[in-house]
């Protein structure tokens, strides 16, 4: 009795004693229960080495770049970042260089010239050629992504190609290595980053290439190209229409979605030839396939030049694109002093490296069955970098048999755990994979909560863009606290069910030990649960071939292993005891070595993202950035702390830990309530475009009356009150003047009608007017287009009524019947060009069946939807928009994309009715 009472004293004093006490069955066997000695300072220590570590890894993976080297540091082989950023520094200093602008013009020229230069310093024994390559007009009609239920057109654009082969040997001109990128920008930025620096790297690499190339088996063809911000057209006219696309094997496409820091691969394949290259000889690789698993979700919604290499053209390669600061993508921001240092040494030397690697290796044919059928013929291969320092590339058959092993092994130690733990151990598995769910629940609604709070309590919807570390103490620490109580409810219903186990074995145990017992074996279910998620992730990812498996395939190995090695009996008779540090140390050290870093960097640019993200302003609801986030958030705390959590519920460290966290998160409130933290800054600015709209959808032919205002509308979400106020100009704002741009439509933005009538005239507006109409067995209707002086426009046709179409410009049939497609019943031809573009041209529609009356009442349906809406762009400023501009806030940056309209716009409908 004495001994009891003992026990019983022991186990409420602090859960570092220790008890031991004799079974009343058998008084020679002696119990000693340990329960574990952890502090709340070890367990702090603990989440502060995880997040240390995690960032440390980060730091190193993607912000350590190598030196920039001058140009006798590099020699006349190497790769030199100062001659590089002489190229950038030229080509920014034009200004924006969009397709048609006289700054494209020097641009071009300036690439010419200094292409001209390296063929004529090339090494006596390599034969450099340039062609100063003019496309004529082209259609390009890609069918995934972006593109689908669009139709690009393009006329009259520019490119310069330099092709470097060893003089004396003739057949390396039939296998060529293409690198490519893009001279054009977007109107609203001197493009540094996209894509200038690339188009840099290119001609610094040209020029140390033209000194080896004579021990090369493969000619190396350099594309500068023009218009792949209208659409990917100068990639698509090139492989279309020069010569020399015919001898390409490989592509290799250099772009940013930011500026500067490392360049990485963020798709390769489908062919693994090139990753397996560059894996070889990369000096400092940086290859994630997570980032081609995002990327190809549609999460992150643009497009690259390698899109059409692959479907077009049926090559492989490489992908590559600078990723740092992503919010300043195609703003005001993208200049040359955000710039990082080393960060086109780091391209410019990996690239060396594969380009020296290929080009003197066999290449694969090209497929031209990829566009269709992806990976049909080919084993592709995963990939990634640890610490941007070491590539791992295997094929994925090989991940296969990898995944397939490690899920069987999984479930036959489950199974076998099973067996032999018999009815309980299998209600304590569905208790603890309960606490699982339990865990995400709570870990979710806390984070999702703050999430939807955030908008009401700041002026910004999105206010930690320029600090994204913020999201750590905004949604992490809301996240980290929800997933504890979901987990110590868990942990508490073991605790409970195994203790009444306990009771129903007719074990003579004390309660105080009994109650030890259950909390050591319940702490030791819930580390288990863990290996029991990733398992089910491990499946499901296995089951969809998503590349990049083998995240859960090493979160689930390395604990089960270290779980293994220092945890799990033999016997099964053997009492729990308390988890060891030291599984926690060797089970998390090689998970997060792997991935802490390209997570961090992939919530990274997702937040840039978010500065962008409203393609239809006003259509997005000011709390879904934040939304995205904190369940971005919620699964890395439930994915990559469900372990380290385990170990809290036997601690004295609950309270610390809520402590830290709400006073983390009350910091994180705090620095953006205050103003220290801005939520935009003039680096980081808030995206905007101003347009002078002259509107004649009232109208058409001669009935049409042009109506003249300026629209100010944002891609970021949120209200632009701060930002009225700051310009002024009598603005009103709202949703009650929805605004069809054709391409996209504004919900939320503000317009001004005062002093609209001056930079723009009647000869500035386009025409659409009736060539024929005819009705025999099916409808055809001839429309002739005049943009006037618009050579970039965008036409969509209502397929609700339509069902094919014919295009033909300059006298030259582009777009035939056959194989169109249609978004929420329309499909949009975009068209751009070069200063002798043409503005006229004939479009040929054929009706539905169901819709061939030339009078008479439509279909509900389609009743008050137009055949046709046109948009014209033109790049001029009218004083109205120009004075706005001049008083528009420093935080804020015109945002351009293939589908924004210029800062004059002209919009024309035609009715179904006519």
């Amino acid at each position: 009795m004495r001994q009891k009472k003992k026990n019983a004293s022991e186990h409420n004093q602090d859960e570092g004693d220790s008890s031991s006490s004799k079974s009343n069955e058998d008084p020679g066997i002696t119990l000693r229960l340990q329960t574990p000695k952890r502090s709340s300072y070890v367990i702090l220590t603990m989440f502060a080495l995880m997040f240390y570590s995690s960032w440390t890894v980060y730091h190193y993976q993607y912000q350590s770049l190598p030196m920039p080297l001058t140009a006798e540091q590099a020699g006349k082989r190497g790769f030199s970042e100062i001659e590089a950023v002489k190229h950038v520094k030229t080509l920014t200093e034009f200004g924006p260089h969009s397709v048609g602008s006289d700054a494209l013009d020097l641009a071009l020229q300036y690439v010419l010239t200094a292409v001209e230069e390296i063929k004529n310093t090339s090494h006596w024994e390599v034969d450099a050629e340039v062609d100063h390559f003019h496309a004529m007009m082209g259609a390009n009609r890609l069918r995934s992504g972006l593109f689908i239920g669009k139709t690009l057109l393009y006329a009259d654009l520019n490119h310069v190609v330099l092709r470097i082969s060893p003089k004396y040997l003739s057949e390396a001109r039939e296998n060529a290595i293409l690198v490519s990128s893009h001279i054009d920008t977007v109107f609203s930025t001197g493009g540094a980053g996209d894509c200038s620096s690339c188009i840099a790297v290119m001609l610094e690499l040209a020029r140390g290439i033209s000194q080896w190339a004579h021990g090369f088996k493969n000619s190396v063809i350099f594309l500068f190209n023009v218009g792949e911000e209208e659409g990917l057209n100068g990639a698509h006219s090139f492989i279309t229409q020069h010569p020399w696309s015919e001898t390409v094997r490989v592509a290799i496409d250099l772009e940013a979605m930011g500026i500067g820091g490392k360049s990485g691969i963020f798709q390769a394949g489908p062919h693994p030839w090139a990753i397996e290259k560059f894996a070889m000889v990369a000096k400092y690789p940086s290859a994630q396939i997570i980032a081609q698993d995002v990327f190809s979700s549609g999460l992150i919604k643009s497009a690259t030049d390698f899109q059409v290499y692959k479907e077009v053209g049926g090559l492989s390669g490489l992908d590559f694109a600078f990723s740092d600061k992503t919010a300043v993508y195609h703003t005001k921001n993208d200049k040359l002093e955000l710039l990082k240092a080393g960060s086109l040494q780091h391209l410019g030397e990996n690239m060396m490296a594969f380009l020296l690697q290929a080009a003197s290796s066999p290449v694969p044919e090209k497929d031209v069955s990829l566009g269709a059928h992806e990976n049909n013929n080919h084993d592709p291969a995963i990939f990634f970098d640890i610490l941007g320092t070491y590539m791992v590339v295997y094929r994925q058959q090989l991940a296969n048999m990898l995944n397939n092993s490690v899920i069987l092994q999984s479930v036959l130690i489950l199974a076998m755990s099973l067996l032999v733990g018999g009815y309980p151990a299998v209600i304590s598995l569905a208790l603890s994979y309960l606490s699982v769910v339990i865990t995400w629940v709570f870990s979710l609604s806390l984070s999702v909560l703050v999430a939807f709070i955030l908008p009401h309590m700041f002026s910004s919807a999105v206010p930690y863009i320029t600090s994204p570390w913020l999201v750590v103490g905004l949604f992490g620490s809301p996240a980290v606290l929800g997933a504890l109580a979901g987990q110590h409810i868990g942990f508490l219903t073991l605790q409970k069910y195994l203790s009444h186990t306990y009771v129903k074995r007719g074990q003579t145990l004390s309660p105080a030990i009994q109650a030890n017992l259950a909390e050591l074996e319940a702490e030791r279910w819930l580390f288990k649960s863990g290996i029991l998620q990733w398992l089910v992730v491990l499946v499901v990812a296995h089951h969809y071939k998503i590349g990049s498996s083998y995240l859960p395939l090493v979160w689930l190995a390395s604990p089960a292993f270290a779980y293994g090695l220092l945890e799990a009996t033999l016997s099964p008779a053997r009492l729990p005891r308390p988890l060891k540090f030291a599984t926690l140390l060797v089970g998390l050290s090689l998970p997060v070595l792997i991935s802490a870093g390209a997570i961090i960097q992939l919530i990274g640019v997702l937040i840039g993202t978010a500065v962008r993200l409203d393609r239809n302003p006003g259509g997005t609801p000011e709390w879904l950035v934040n939304v995205i986030v904190a369940v971005i958030a919620g699964a890395v705390v439930c994915l990559m702390l469900l372990y380290l959590l385990s170990y809290v519920h036997l601690s004295g460290a609950k309270r610390s830990l809520v402590l830290a966290a709400c006073i983390l998160f009350g910091l994180s409130l705090s620095a953006i309530w205050s103003g220290i933290v801005p939520p935009y800054t003039e680096d980081i600015a808030r995206a905007v475009n101003v347009v002078h709209v002259v509107d004649t959808t009232g109208g058409y032919g001669e009935k049409q009356q042009p109506m003249s205002y300026v629209s100010l509308f944002s891609a970021t979400p949120g209200k632009l009150t701060k930002e009225i106020e700051h310009i002024g100009e009598g603005f009103d704002c709202g949703r009650n003047k929805a605004l069809d741009f054709v391409t996209f439509s504004v919900k939320y933005g503000c317009w001004t009608y005062n002093d609209s009538e001056s930079g723009w005239s009647q000869s500035d507006v386009p025409m659409l007017h009736i060539e024929g109409d005819t009705v025999a067995e099916k409808r055809v209707t001839r429309v002739s287009i005049d943009t006037k002086v618009a050579r970039r426009w965008s036409l969509a046709i209502n397929f609700e009524v339509i069902e094919d179409f014919e295009f033909t410009g300059d006298s030259e049939e582009l777009v035939l019947k056959g194989d169109m497609s249609s978004i929420d019943g329309w499909h949009i031809i975009q068209f751009s060009g070069g200063k002798n573009a043409p503005t006229k041209s004939n479009l040929t529609l054929f009706w539905a069946r169901n819709h061939t009356q030339s009078s008479g009442k439509m279909d509900g349906s389609v009743e008050g939807r137009p055949l046709l809406k046109l948009r014209t762009d033109v790049d001029r400023l009218t004083p109205k928009v120009d004075r706005i501009l001049k008083k528009l806030p420093p935080w804020c940056s015109l945002l351009a994309k293939s589908t924004s309209p210029y800062t004059l716009a002209f919009l024309a409908t035609f009715p179904i009715q006519f």
